[in-house]
């Protein structure tokens, strides 16, 4: 039977450990829709894996004391994997883990929606893998211009992720259709 992974990409207190930036987040049911996810992908066996980045901002730091899952994931017995890259490939042993379980499709969550959720998903979709990117399980937040020009708001974030993910790296798929795909595949 082919398995379907779900990747929890970076959902970790160290965004929330600027407030002033957590506040100006997209996507209020970020943590109800990936919980959905969870609990299908719990319900129907498939391997999920929680992903945590570490890096020199100060939040970001392995000996920071935001360095862990977010309260309302329960990580129970699933693998956490440390990256210290954008993409989850380039730092972990996560290719590895998903060729031992015969696992050729992945499904992407979590934070930052062009940042890490996207550069894991062209990495796995050049790696082979059928990847289904789920923008409702993704949050960003406003991107400052590097010149001084007009800011990037995350709703533009979220449509041009979407546009250049779409049909070349990703299918962009909702929290529902990959429930009802995952109960199809597993009955």
């Amino acid at each position: 039977m082919n398995k379907t992974a779900l990747l929890v990409i970076d959902v970790q207190d160290s965004f929330k450990a600027f407030p002033k930036h957590w506040a100006k987040r997209n996507n209020l049911k970020f943590e109800a829709n990936i919980s959905k996810l969870i609990a299908a992908f719990e319900a129907n066996n498939q391997p999920i894996f929680y992903v945590l980045h570490s890096d020199p901002d100060e939040a970001f730091l392995l000996t920071s004391p935001h360095y862990k899952l977010m309260d309302f994931l329960d990580a129970k017995d699933k693998p956490i994997l440390e990256k210290t890259t954008r993409s989850v490939f380039a730092s972990t042993d996560l290719q590895t883990r998903l060729n031992k379980m015969h696992c050729n499709h992945i499904v992407i969550t979590g934070i930052q929606t062009e940042q890490c959720c996207e550069t894991t998903t062209r990495h796995g979709a050049d790696l082979g893998y059928t990847v289904d990117y789920v923008s409702e399980a993704t949050l960003t937040f406003p991107i400052k211009h590097w010149a001084g020009g007009k800011d990037l708001m995350p709703a533009e974030i979220v449509e041009r992720t979407e546009y250049a993910l779409a049909g070349r790296f990703a299918s962009i798929k909702t929290v529902a259709q990959v429930i009802d795909e995952l109960d199809d595949l597993t009955k």
